[in-house]
This record gives C-alpha cells, sequence and structure tokens, in this order.
C-alpha cells in the first residue's frame, strides 16, 4: 500500500493545516480512508481486512510521527515511526522518514542505521540517499575541522567523501522535477573537496544560474574553474556575470593576477571599486594591479589610490609599504625613504618598514646605510623567539648581505647570507647568493661545495650551472667549466640564455671568437632577443672589433632606444678609447636618466669627462661610483687617477690600494702598484 503513503506525505507537507492538525483529525482522515477502501472491496477480498487494518495503523503512525516533530515532541516521533514500521517493514519511507528525523537531531550514527534500512527495502529510495549523502558529508566536515583533519584517518575521510557522494548522486536522480539546490550545492561542494572539477563546474554553473542569491556560488565556481586549470573558461564566465554582479569583480580581477594579465586585473578593481567606493581593501589590491602593471601612469595612478586610503588611514602599514614601493619605482627615492621609515615608526616590530627602507636606499647605492638600518633590526629580530622572527629574518639578511658585499665586507656578507640559507635551505635564490657571496670572497672550493650540493636537485637550472662553472673557472679549470656549460647548452638549446651564458665563459677563458661564433649562431636563432646582440657587442670590445661591436649595440638600441646598459656600454667604449667624447657623454647621461644612481653608469660618465680632461665633473661623479662600489676594482682605479691628477696624492693611493684588494676583474696589478709608488714619489716617500 505504498500509494498511501504518498497521499497521505503529499497532503501532510502541501497542507497549510500542518502544523494545527490535531490527532483526532489525522485519525479521522485515516479512518474516512481505509473505509472507503474497505467499502470498495470485492466479496472475495474480505479476508484481508485483518492485513489492511494493520497497515492503515501503520499510516496512522506514520502521520503521527510527523505530527509529533511539527510538535518538538522528538521522542515521541521516533516511537511512532519505529511502530509504523513494526506494522508495516515492507515500506521504505518510514525508516527513511525516520532516519531524516535522526539527521536533524544529530544522531547521526541512528540515522545512518535506518537509512540503511530504507535502501534495504527499496535500494533506490532518494530520502534514504539524500540522508546517507547528508550524513557522510557532515562527517567529512567535521573530520577536517577536528585537530586540522586529524580527527580521522586519511582513509575514514576518504571513504566517507566517497560514501556522500555515491548517495547524493543517487539522491539527485530524478526523472521529473527540479532537485534541492541545498543537496545539489552540498555535492558540488564534495565534488571540490575529492577534486572532481569537472563534475562540479557543471552542477555549479546551473546552480549559479538558478540561485542568483546563493552568495557561495560564484567563489565556489571560480574555485572549480581555477583547481582544473580552465582560467580562460572561469574569466570568460565572470567577464559576462560581472556586469550584472558587481560583487564579481574582484574575483575577476584575480583570476586576471593568476594569468599575469595586471592591466586587466586593475581594470576589474576599478570596476568593483565603482560599486564599493569605500571599501580600503579593494583600492589596496587595485593599487597592487597597477604595480604589477608598471609604466609611469600606472604608478602615477597607484600612487593617487594609495594617498586617498591613507587620508582615510594614515597608518595602515600595507598602503604605506605599497606607496613606499611605488615612489621607489617613479624615482622619487627621498619620498620612498620617509615612507619607509614611517613605517618602521609606526610599526617597529615587522619587517615590511626596513624591507621597504632597504630597497629604497639601494636604488641610491647607499649600502652603508642599508646595513646601518638593518644591521640592528636584524639583531633586535633574531633576539625573539617564535612567532614569525625567521620569516622576518628571511626578509632582511639577504638585504643586508648585499650590502656589505658592495661594500667589500666578505665575511659578513657571507655570514648573513649562510644565516637565511640555514632558515630556508630550499631556497634556491639564498643558495645563489650565498654561493655568489663565496666567490666575490675568492673561496672557491666553499663555492663549488654549495653549487654542486644545489645542482643535484636542479640540473636544469641554468643559474646554478653558470655559478659551477665560474667557480671552476676562478679556481683553474677553465676547461672544465667550458665543458660543463657545452654539455648544458644540449640540454637547453631552446633558451637563448643559454647561449649568452656559454659566450660569456668563453670571453672570460680568452676564447673571443667563440665566443663571437655562439652568439652569432644565438642571434640567427633568436631574432628579436636583445641580450644577445648586447653580449655579441661586449665579446667584440673585448677582441678590439670596436666597430663592429658599436654596430651590435646600435641594433639594440634601434629596438630599445632607452636601453640603459646598452647606452652605458656604447659611451664607456668610446670614452675609453678617448673617441667621440660629447657623443659618450651623451649617451652615458641618457643611461643615468634610465638609472640615476647607478654606480657603474656614474664611473662611466666621471670616466668620460676625465678622458676630456674635465676633472670637475669627473671627480664629482666617480667619487659617487667609488663611493658606492668599494670592492669594484676597476672603478677604484678610476678614482685613483682622477685623485692622482688632482695632486689628491694620499687619497689616489687609498683608492688603488683598494682596486687591488677589489674584485680584480679587468685591471692590470702591476701597472696599477706603478702609480702608487709614483703617488708616493710625490709625497716624498719610500
Amino acid at each position: 500500500m505504498p500509494e498511501l503513503y504518498d497521499t497521505f506525505t503529499l497532503l501532510w507537507n502541501n497542507s497549510p493545516m500542518r502544523l494545527s492538525l490535531s490527532l483526532p483529525v489525522l485519525a479521522a482522515v485515516l479512518s474516512l480512508t481505509v473505509t472507503s477502501a474497505d467499502a470498495a472491496q470485492p466479496a472475495g477480498a474480505q479476508a484481508q481486512t485483518a492485513a489492511t487494518d494493520k497497515g492503515a495503523e501503520a499510516y496512522a503512525q506514520f502521520l503521527l510521527g510527523r505530527h509529533f516533530e511539527t510538535a518538538d515532541d522528538i521522542e515521541g516521533a521516533i516511537g511512532a515511526f519505529k511502530r509504523a514500521a513494526q506494522l508495516d517493514p515492507t515500506v521504505p519511507d518510514v525508516p527513511a522518514e525516520l532516519a531524516g528525523l535522526y539527521m536533524r537531531q544529530s544522531r547521526l550514527d541512528d540515522a545512518i542505521a535506518a537509512a540503511d534500512q530504507a535502501l534495504k527495502i527499496a535500494p533506490a529510495n532518494r530520502e534514504a540517499h539524500r540522508v546517507l549523502g547528508i550524513v557522510y558529508a557532515t562527517l567529512v566536515e567535521s573530520g577536517r575541522r577536528a585537530n586540522n583533519g586529524r580527527g580521522q584517518s586519511a582513509a575514514a575521510q576518504s571513504e566517507n567523501l566517497n560514501k556522500a557522494i555515491q548517495h547524493l548522486e543517487q539522491a539527485l536522480d530524478r526523472p521529473n522535477g527540479e532537485s534541492d539546490p541545498n543537496v545539489r550545492a552540498t555535492l558540488a561542494r564534495l565534488y571540490l573537496s575529492a577534486e572532481s572539477f569537472d563534475k562540479a563546474i557543471p552542477l555549479l554553473v546551473d546552480l549559479v544560474n538558478q540561485e542568483p542569491g546563493w552568495s557561495d556560488g560564484p567563489v565556489l565556481l571560480a574555485q572549480a574553474y581555477s583547481s582544473a586549470g580552465r582560467n580562460a573558461e572561469a574569466i570568460a564566465w565572470l567577464v559576462e556575470a560581472a556586469p550584472n554582479d558587481p560583487d564579481l569583480y574582484p574575483t575577476l580581477a584575480s583570476f586576471y593576477e593568476r594569468e599575469r594579465r595586471w592591466s586587466d586585473a586593475a581594470g576589474a578593481y576599478a570596476q568593483a571599486i565603482k560599486a564599493s567606493p569605500r571599501n580600503a581593501e579593494l583600492k589596496t589590491q587595485y593599487a597592487s594591479a597597477l604595480l604589477n602593471a608598471g609604466g609611469h601612469d600606472a604608478l602615477a595612478r597607484a600612487r593617487d589610490v594609495l594617498k586617498e586610503v591613507l587620508s582615510a588611514k594614515p597608518n595602515d602599514p600595507r598602503a604605506l609599504f605599497q606607496l613606499s614601493q611605488t615612489e621607489r619605482r617613479l624615482g622619487n627615492f627621498a619620498g620612498a625613504e620617509e615612507t619607509a621609515r614611517k613605517i618602521i615608526t609606526q610599526s617597529g616590530r615587522s619587517p615590511m618598514g626596513y624591507y621597504a627602507l632597504a630597497m629604497a636606499l639601494e636604488e641610491r647605492r647607499q649600502y652603508r646605510a642599508v646595513v646601518d638600518a638593518l644591521a640592528p633590526a636584524v639583531v633586535d629580530f633574531r633576539s625573539r623567539a617564535g612567532g614569525n622572527s625567521a620569516s622576518d629574518l628571511g626578509l632582511l639578511l639577504p638585504h643586508l648581505g648585499f650590502a656589505y658585499q658592495e661594500l667589500g665586507e666578505h665575511d659578513k656578507a657571507i655570514a648573513s647570507f649562510d644565516e637565511a640559507h640555514r632558515l630556508a635551505p630550499n631556497d634556491t635564490s639564498i643558495t645563489a647568493y650565498l654561493v655568489q657571496a663565496n666567490l666575490s670572497a675568492k673561496r672557491y672550493g666553499a663555492a663549488l661545495e654549495l653549487v654542486r650540493k644545489a645542482r643535484v636537485q636542479r640540473t636544469d637550472d641554468l643559474r646554478f650551472a653558470r655559478l659551477e662553472a665560474q667557480a671552476l673557472r676562478q679556481s683553474g679549470k677553465p676547461d672544465e667549466a667550458v665543458s660543463l656549460l657545452q654539455d648544458f647548452i644540449k640540454r637547453q638549446s631552446d633558451k637563448p640564455e643559454s647561449y649568452v651564458a656559454l659566450a660569456q665563459l668563453y670571453s672570460d677563458t680568452k676564447r673571443g671568437s667563440d665566443a663571437v661564433k655562439v652568439l652569432q649562431e644565438a642571434q640567427q636563432k633568436f631574432p628579436a632577443d636583445t641580450t644577445i646582440p648586447f653580449e655579441l657587442g661586449a665579446a667584440l670590445d673585448k677582441q678590439k672589433r670596436f666597430a663592429d661591436a658599436e654596430s651590435a649595440f646600435r641594433q639594440v638600441l634601434s629596438k630599445e632606444p632607452d636601453n640603459a646598459q646598452a647606452l652605458n656600454y656604447l659611451g664607456y667604449m668610446l670614452a675609453d678609447r678617448g673617441e667621440r667624447l660629447d657623443e659618450s657623454v651623451d649617451l652615458l647621461k641618457k643611461a643615468l636618466e634610465v638609472e640615476p644612481d647607478n654606480g657603474s653608469y656614474l664611473d662611466s660618465l666621471g670616466w668620460a669627462y676625465y678622458k676630456a680632461d674635465k676633472l670637475d665633473l669627473a671627480i664629482t661623479n666617480l667619487e659617487r661610483a667609488a663611493e658606492q662600489l668599494k670592492a669594484n676594482s676597476v672603478i677604484q682605479d678610476h678614482y685613483g687617477d682622477v685623485l692622482f691628477k688632482l695632486s689628491r696624492y694620499d687619497d689616489a693611493i687609498s683608492a688603488w690600494t683598494r682596486a687591488i684588494g677589489g674584485d680584480g676583474d679587468s685591471i692590470d696589478r702591476a701597472s696599477i702598484d706603478k702609480k702608487i709608488r709614483s703617488a708616493k714619489q710625490k709625497l716624498g716617500k719610500k
């Protein structure tokens, strides 16, 4: 008699009298229905009356159970459903209904048992599957929350997840009518947990379209698209949906950011801000996208946005940090430094102010100022136990190491990078910094040991291959160094930087013709790459093929007129030969317009003025360069030359002494020794 259950269930679920029907009324309804059924029976069927009465009593108990639950008499409801099941154990609706009641009371084990009983009677019972699906989904979530997922074993979690999905899929298998959106939403979340993204996406698309008020839907759909690696589809959907739902613009912006489409991300954030003009968080995200987009206009806009945020929240550390970065990139280094120091004043326990300050000072090559700011900060952060002290140190130590290295204080540089390496042994950048610091300190054995250990796990990392080759060359094994990069380029023949690395090594090992050859071959293979003609110009210059070198640099500048490296190299090459000095100065001034505080470019301009016998201009630029790059032997040599010519013999001797004790690149030690003796003679010293 299941049809009677269906009749009463339909009546019960849809009647506005559900909350007010009394037990006598229910009994009367049941009596009328059963009496009508008995009257319609043929005489020969009267023998079945007793069975019918028993079934009718079961239906009555079923209805009573629902009534008791509505009246919050839970134990009464459970008792009624159990009696109904005993009276008519062939009908699955009763244990399924009981399972739902148990579930609503959070008696999950009882719910599972009752639902399983319903499925034994009718394996396709959707209500039982729905209850089991929700119960197992609840167990999945509770297992994830308990002790951060340690409340259940991974196997138990996986089993519950699979059961939840299987039961809900069967609960939603309806031939007609729309299924419960809450159940579909639960199933969609389970698909995401199971990484069944291709199943989650169509389900979520339908739900989002059918339930526009469901706030979690778009976020879950975006998550599904992202996890499935289908960012393009996510972006297409969000572009279409966001105009009708501006709350989606931040999600669209985040997808653009994943694709590194910074300008598009900034545009999406701008649209989001139109809908929420007072949302400071959106504005800082907008500024971040503009910073990543780069270019003067975007940076200027970022500065305006950040100042707007800070006008309302003057001490916002994130906005202050972004403003410092923006000012630095706009070339306002004083403004960047001022803002960074403000962060330190307000949030001295955070490393971000020191980090921003280091970058602002590095732009002006004020390495001593970097040390003065960071050394005591590192001591302070090192003294703090627990918390984020390790990550804070890891942020500052590399900058402290760079500053020491540029100042020629190699032991301190190595100590800083070594501490950073111990804090983050898997950070390849810090490992590379430590190797380079050892090379700069001429500790070739230590450098080789470090880089070879790093290359075990990173055999295809060009950076480490170059460092190993450099260590081999500087330790007197040039053939091994060349062989290493020759083998490497065979595996990385599709990357122009591999050819550049090999060519630079050829030049360093006095194999200039090989350098030119490999670069000319690379130029044919990568005609659009400007690093190759630049390196070709450098290689030709070292072979004293100056006209060919100039042609190569001109090729770079024809494609990139503001390429500061090419402007500097060509300008210095002319100055060093004393040719076309006015043109040399013009080229070098253009390079310094791009990077106003670059010590190497200042040295080049100072040298051009020296060659033109404009000593007042020469000393101004060379002094700044020498102060920045104290370990650069060539720059200290140039500085000594201009000091000598200005009759500052003691200062000249000091500069030349630093040149001999510096990196030793591209200098003639015997010539410098001779100049020192000459200066001492001028002073009357032996």
